[in-house]
């Protein structure tokens, strides 16, 4: 009997969820790499689950086996994020990504969006703080390519280096940059909005 097509992707959702949170990959190359490893044809991506309902399994996957890591290292994480935002604060920082969704390990990298009126200044501004990264590319939320700034940061708390992307946008792309999921959920947040969430984390501490 052929599978229905919510189980298959119910299935490619669990099965991307455990790469996401052993492997630290992306939701997009965790998605194909459980196609392959469920031995699904390209013909099966139909099912492919969406963000959301893979962010839904990831965080269960977290609460059933990493229970007793996962929020102190989300919360060295975002307290790194916290530090580079300050740093970087003439760009209009905003953290998105697993660090700020809560979902992330030391596994993850940290994303922070940096919004510009001049491309050049994010890069001038780690030059004159001694602050060795790559350049490299991903697709804007213009369907245009940005550059995207490397650096790899201490980090004392899981005593290791970790990777931040600096994703330099226009100054007018901030408009849209607190739009809210179809949860009704931010996908980044300011300096300020990051703050309040470890303020909450602390509060919620034993």
């Amino acid at each position: 009997m052929i599978p229905e097509h919510s189980s298959i992707s119910t299935e490619i959702a669990a099965t991307a969820a455990r790469l996401v949170v052993e492997e630290g990959l992306e939701y997009g190359p965790a998605k194909q790499r459980a196609l392959k490893q469920l031995g699904l044809t390209r013909n099966s991506r139909a099912a492919l689950p969406s963000n959301e309902e893979l962010e839904d399994e990831v965080r269960d996957y977290l609460a059933l086996f990493c229970a007793d890591t996962q929020p102190a290292e989300l919360r060295a994480l975002r307290e790194l994020a916290a530090r580079w935002m300050a740093r970087l604060a003439e760009f209009r920082p905003h953290l998105c990504g697993a660090v700020w969704r809560g979902t992330a390990t030391r596994l993850n990298n940290i994303h922070l969006q940096l919004f510009c009126d001049d491309s050049k200044s994010a890069e001038i501004a780690l030059i004159n703080m001694n602050v060795d990264y790559e350049v490299g590319a991903v697709s804007g939320p213009r369907g245009q390519d940005v550059d995207v700034l490397s650096i790899a940061a201490p980090c004392p708390a899981l005593q290791e280096l970790v990777t931040v992307h600096l994703s330099i946008l226009d100054f007018d792309d901030l408009r849209g940059a607190l739009k809210l999921d179809s949860r009704g959920r931010s996908e980044r947040g300011d300096l300020n909005a990051l703050q309040k969430l470890l303020d909450e984390e602390k509060q919620d501490s034993p």
